[in-house]
């Protein structure tokens, strides 16, 4: 079961992706983060009550380090794309969001068969295909490639504290982890910003970006609990796979050869680790 719900989390995380991209061409990504994270934080607020799972000391410091990483990793993150390009940076971060909990994991001790390893391997080259960008040669230069390299170490450490929550305590880590990022992202948006656009503001797309986003956390820290963290953690990081498509379907972004590929190779490495 956790590999199935990695994956839903995978798709979740793509769809929000989708939704964030959209949204940020309306308005700021800081304005649109400062709605959606709380608006992720009060949909987990409802859950956290109705599905299994008990609240205890560990689930509240594995989540308030999960919200201080994950603040962390968003700022890297935006700081990274404003100075380069997606193509680059996303592919970067990806991986090393799969990568850290796949070590955090090992030393654990969980043990990876053949498969599960080949499976990682192809997954972190289908994300890295799936993320290319299709014209151009832009390139980064080594401080942005550094901050990606960050960005998605952070993820990674926040995966890993999702991940290393108590077995029984549900999502509650996830939903801590939200309130404390909503917080310091409003309290570091408003002390740059100061302000909120209040018109033309797409209120709908960063609400909804903000539950489905915060739903994958959640998801995702239900596939730990069910499953080996270094298999949850890279289906989980094929997200791009998921918002690459949402593209070709809804916007009718054409897929490159080398993009297809990537998506191909998702599917395939999906299904060796559900299998692993």
């Amino acid at each position: 079961m956790g590999p199935v719900l990695a994956l839903i989390s995978a798709l979740a995380w793509g769809v929000a992706d989708y939704l964030g991209g959209i949204a940020s061409r309306k308005a700021a990504a800081t304005a649109v983060l400062v709605v959606g994270y709380p608006a992720g934080a009060m949909i987990l607020s409802v859950f956290v009550f109705l599905l299994p799972g008990q609240f205890s000391t560990g689930a509240l410091l594995w989540g308030l380090a999960a919200g201080a990483v994950g603040t962390i990793a968003i700022a890297l993150l935006y700081v990274a794309l404003s100075r380069g390009p997606m193509g680059v940076v996303s592919p970067i971060t990806a991986v090393m969001s799969g990568a850290i909990p796949v070590t955090v994991g090992l030393i654990q001790g969980e043990r990876l068969t053949t498969l599960a390893v080949v499976g990682i391997l192809i997954a972190a080259v289908a994300v890295t295909l799936v993320s290319r960008q299709r014209r151009g040669h832009a390139k980064a230069d080594t401080s942005t490639i550094f901050l990606a390299f960050a960005s998605g170490t952070f993820i990674g450490l926040y995966l890993s504290a999702l991940g290393t929550a108590p077995a029984d305590s549900g999502i509650w880590a996830a939903t801590i982890g939200r309130w404390s990022s909503s917080l310091m992202i409003a309290i570091g948006v408003f002390t740059v910003a100061r302000n909120f656009p209040r018109h033309g503001f797409p209120w709908p797309l960063a609400i909804g970006c903000g539950f489905i986003d915060a739903s994958a956390n959640g998801i995702f820290q239900l596939a730990s609990q069910q499953g080996q963290l270094a298999v949850v953690a890279v289906l989980g990081s094929l997200y791009p796979a998921a918002t690459a498509l949402l593209a070709r379907i809804l916007l009718h972004e054409r897929l490159g050869p080398v993009q297809l590929v990537g998506v191909l190779l998702a599917l395939g490495a999906a299904a060796l680790l559900a299998l692993a």
